[in-house]
């Protein structure tokens, strides 16, 4: 069942992702099981804005450590998502 809302799970406020909205480019995490066409018309259905492309990258989790316990942060997928021309998301 197609869920935009369990897709995209946040908008990512990074630096990398504030230089990038000048050029109609936004970071989103996503799940990591949805592909571009499902990232594509989630954030069309979310913000109501058109796209034109999508990026997506599997970041790998690192390698965190307790005491004498190590441990791996879980791997997480983000999108980049490029907007067609004249088109915006409104960030509060």
């Amino acid at each position: 069942m197609f869920d935009a809302y369990n897709i995209v799970k946040t908008l990512l406020r990074t630096e990398k992702g504030t230089v990038g909205e000048a050029q109609g480019k936004y970071l989103f995490l996503v799940s990591k099981s949805a592909n571009k066409l499902e990232i594509k018309k989630a954030v069309e259905q979310i913000y109501k804005v058109k796209v034109a492309f999508v990026n997506t990258l599997v970041a790998p989790g690192k390698l965190k450590k307790v005491r004498s316990i190590a441990g791996m942060t879980p791997d997480w997928k983000k999108a980049m998502v490029s907007l067609k021309e004249g088109q915006k998301i409104e960030v509060t």
